[in-house]
């Protein structure tokens, strides 16, 4: 009897259980790689370079979805990077310099308003991991290039670890200046050439270091029920330009094409551009850059196959990372973006270096792969690198703060042509210039007294920005200045 009793308790306990509303198991939230490349230009294979030997990055392209029109908010490492991490356009001067992070993050105790989107995850259940160059700083932490490692972090409440191996640089400074033989810049007082080959290994330089940290960490994640997001921040090709002898050894110098904008565009002020110093302080090269003449044709190929020997070289860190992440069986579930924080000019209008508003120094690279996603898409609609925070929060489920000034491009990650998108702009600053890109157009205005002070290129004309037609089409200027207007947030008066 007894015995009957129990099974009729279970059996009305079962039937209860059946008609109570049963919550839906959530959904595991993607991961996130986020890789930082310092200094990339668009130049890889996957972008139209036929040249550069870039094999990881275009099979990377092959299944994500390539954004040809992406552009910085500042043509500086640590300017750009505060956009990108806050959403934000630059309102304050020191938002267009280096320090901005220092300046407006460091330190600050956390509110209710998260510092960054990786801040934003942590807070929403991802474990956060940075190693490199994120932020400014190459390791994470605010201290200047000779001094020693400081325990003050760029982005005190967006970590739950932040990872760097120096190696025989000691710290990331001397690191991300560092020559294969142990030595950096400032520790030579800038008596070094702005390249070098080595006959070494990979890990012979940081990069190679970084990518092995990232190899290791991404198999101790694998073992965590927990959602992460791994930031890692490559160094190449930021100058002094690098690399193992093997990837100088891809290319025919000889065969290396030079600019196709080799003196200063028409109608243009040389204020709008500048005298290449972050260059010219590596005080043993070969030629010193001007504007007032070009270096030689064989330095300048010289100097492009040094760049393009380090891009291929951080193509085989990413590379080695990319394989790392579908050995642990994780590649189906994070989504992969690779971003640079702004282009460079290879000689350009006589220029080496980033530091203006042309398009050559504010187009960045951007993939974007996403589970389940369209794949191997190539997008030309304009977006910015402050798009990607409110992207991300919609893609890993999440709420995006409301004092955002991007726009999520979720939509162009689908298959078809997006409804909703409709004409967007992205606006660059920098030297006293606000610059806006549309479709067609690029308007630039400076804020000083050498003129021309408007700057009008005609992309369907003229795509290398060789000639300003600001004063040949005054009613373009006028139909556009409206939309320039929206992204001049007073930070130049």
């Amino acid at each position: 009897m007894k015995g009957i009793l129990v099974c009729s308790l279970a059996f009305g306990l079962l039937v209860t259980l059946a008609f109570i509303p049963q919550r839906e198991s959530q959904p595991q939230r993607p991961n996130v790689l986020f890789i930082c490349i310092d200094d990339l230009r668009p130049d890889l294979k996957c972008y139209g370079n036929p040249v550069v030997h870039s094999p990881n990055l275009d099979r990377l392209a092959r299944q994500s979805v390539l954004f040809t029109r992406q552009y910085v908010t500042q043509p500086t490492c640590g300017a750009s990077r505060y956009s990108l991490l806050t959403g934000r356009l630059p309102r304050n001067p020191v938002d267009i310099t280096n320090e901005a992070l220092e300046k407006q993050v460091s330190g600050k105790p956390r509110t209710d308003e998260p510092e960054t989107f990786i801040d934003q995850l942590r807070r929403n259940g991802y474990y956060t991991v940075g190693m490199g160059k994120i932020s400014h700083s190459p390791d994470g932490y605010v201290y200047g290039y000779n001094d020693p490692k400081s325990n003050q972090l760029e982005l005190p409440h967006s970590w739950d670890e932040m990872l760097f191996d120096a190696g025989k640089w000691k710290t990331g400074w001397n690191a991300f200046f560092g020559y294969a033989d142990g030595s950096n810049r400032q520790g030579q007082q800038s008596k070094v050439k702005p390249y070098e080959a080595a006959n070494v290994a990979d890990e012979e330089y940081p990069d190679g270091l970084t990518a092995n940290l990232a190899v290791a960490k991404l198999k101790e994640l694998a073992g965590r029920k927990q959602p992460f997001f791994l930031g890692i921040g490559f160094f190449k090709p930021h100058l002094p330009f690098n690399a193992p002898q093997k990837y100088w050894d891809l290319y025919d110098e000889a065969k290396i094409p030079l600019t196709p904008s080799p003196t200063i565009p028409e109608n243009v002020n040389p204020a709008s551009l500048h005298e290449s110093a972050e260059f010219n302080q590596y005080a043993l090269g070969d030629e010193q850059a001007s504007l007032e003449k070009p270096v030689s044709d064989a330095y300048a190929r010289k100097l492009r196959h040094a760049y393009y020997a380090s891009v291929s070289y951080t193509d085989a860190q990413v590379g080695k990372v990319l394989a790392a992440l579908n050995q642990v069986g994780m590649a189906e579930n994070t989504i992969v973006v690779v971003w640079s924080d702004h282009g460079w000019h290879l000689g350009d209008y006589r220029v080496w270096g980033k530091h203006t508003i042309f398009e050559q120094a504010v187009r960045s690279v951007l993939l974007v792969k996403t589970p389940g996603m369209k794949t191997g898409a190539v997008r030309n609609e304009i977006v910015s690198s402050i798009d990607l925070y409110p992207t991300l929060m919609e893609l890993c489920g999440l709420q995006a703060p409301a004092r955002l000034d991007g726009k999520s491009f979720s939509v162009l990650l689908k298959k078809g042509k997006p409804a909703d998108w409709g004409e967007h702009a992205a606006y660059s600053y920098f030297k006293r210039g606000i610059t806006v890109r549309t479709d067609r157009y690029r308007l630039t205005r400076y804020f000083r007294a050498q003129e021309p002070t408007v700057e009008l290129y005609d992309h369907q004309q003229d795509p290398n920005e060789n000639r300003n037609v600001a004063d040949a089409h005054p009613d373009v200027v006028k139909r556009l200045m409206p939309v320039w207007e929206k992204g001049n947030t007073g930070l130049f008066k």
